[in-house]
């Protein structure tokens, strides 16, 4: 990462950590800012960042190599993606991150957030810096000073990568403007088009399965049916629910898939509906409508397969929760595109892959995700992930 303080360096280097990690590359994040309060203490006022600060200027660099060679560390082990979350501003600190992965035989690709609307750089102050250990106890006001005298600091030295400057994309006034230099390979790829839609916009979401479909009341997997009574009568619940929330839910907008149960139950809602194919539930291929019980007497293999690993289990000339993941993620782009608040009524595998996503939960864990029937899942959005509730509507 590269760019000044309160661009929102962290906000966007997480968005990247989870997309990834959610896409099976296996990513880690490094934050400076943690190495440092967690060697040297939290409590540095904008002094400790003055360049001409002889002694802070090489407690800095010694927190930087510690995050480097933690990072690196992992990467020789199992790592896929390291992401170096620091301010990286000047030429001589990117030399040093690319003489390490000279060195490591890793290739770098430099993250430059770039953004001069002091509104929105007040507003990363105060709805982060605010809450960081390094101003526990400090009133706001003098937080606020300090942390704009910290920016100075930064920006008399900063020097912005340059045309001629090794892999990079330049992330522009959130989004509007994307620069991109030499940056080949699937996992910059991912990382483009993350970038393509992501707007930054903290927003509430709610998940919860359709109602009761007759198939459910069967245990059958997959197909079309209707909602069952018990299904229906969740949707009117569904409906008063939605009213209840009053102005919290007034923009939400409501996502489904495109097949019967989810569009039942929301039938009632009256707010705006947008239907996705991506939603509809995974494709059990041979297995549909069929019950676990059917599929383990008539196809044992097949059983035995699926309970050995449920994530990469591909159902005969049907879908993994991998392939599924894959399937999302126009789902997942259009999310970080969406400015509204957002029910989504979908399916339980669906649910499960879009969940993992949103609580940055290994893909390899979806399968065993719980999303019970009539329960809805309320996840509204903290500094960097979001608080989660469970509310049944039985």
């Amino acid at each position: 990462m590269v760019g000044l303080p309160a661009r929102g360096k962290t906000f966007v280097a997480r968005k990247v950590a989870r997309y990834l990690t959610w896409l099976g590359h296996h990513t880690r994040l490094f934050n400076a800012g943690d190495y440092r309060r967690a060697m040297l203490g939290s409590m540095h006022n904008h002094e400790f960042f003055d360049p001409n600060n002889a002694e802070g200027k090489m407690a800095r660099l010694a927190v930087a190599q510690a995050a480097l060679d933690d990072l690196f560390a992992w990467l020789r082990k199992d790592g896929e993606v390291g992401i170096y979350d620091a301010t990286n501003t000047t030429r001589a600190r990117r030399d040093l991150v690319i003489a390490r992965c000279i060195e490591e035989n890793v290739q770098p690709l430099f993250l430059e957030i770039i953004c001069d609307e002091d509104s929105v750089i007040e507003a990363n102050i105060r709805g982060t810096k605010l809450f960081s250990p390094d101003y526990a106890n400090v009133a706001p006001e003098e937080a606020v000073r300090d942390f704009h005298a910290r920016i100075s600091h930064y920006q008399s030295t900063y020097e912005p990568i340059g045309p001629d400057d090794t892999s990079y994309i330049k992330y522009i006034d959130k989004g509007r403007q994307l620069v991109i230099n030499r940056a080949g390979g699937d996992i910059a790829q991912s990382i483009v088009r993350l970038l393509m839609n992501l707007r930054g916009v903290r927003k509430s979401v709610w998940l919860t399965r359709h109602g009761e479909s007759v198939y459910n009341g069967l245990g059958l997997l997959g197909g079309d049916p209707e909602l069952s009574p018990k299904g229906l009568a969740f949707a009117k619940r569904l409906s008063r629910f939605v009213k209840i929330q009053g102005e919290t839910m007034r923009d939400a907008v409501v996502w489904t898939s495109t097949l019967k149960r989810t569009v039942q139950t929301v039938n009632e809602l009256g707010v705006e509906v947008v239907t996705f194919r991506e939603l509809d539930e995974i494709n059990a291929g041979l297995c549909e409508a069929k019950s676990y019980s059917e599929i383990e007497r008539e196809m044992p293999d097949e059983f035995a397969a699926r309970k050995a690993d449920k994530y990469r289990y591909r159902y005969p000339r049907g879908e993994s929760y991998q392939d599924l993941i894959r399937r999302l993620q126009p789902v997942v782009l259009a999310f970080e595109r969406e400015a509204r608040p957002l029910l989504v009524v979908g399916h339980q595998a669906v649910l499960r892959a879009f969940y993992a996503y949103l609580a940055a939960t290994p893909p390899e864990q979806c399968p065993h995700l719980s999303i019970p029937l009539h329960t809805v899942i309320e996840l509204k959005p903290k500094i960097y992930d979001m608080a989660e509730r469970r509310i049944p509507l039985d």
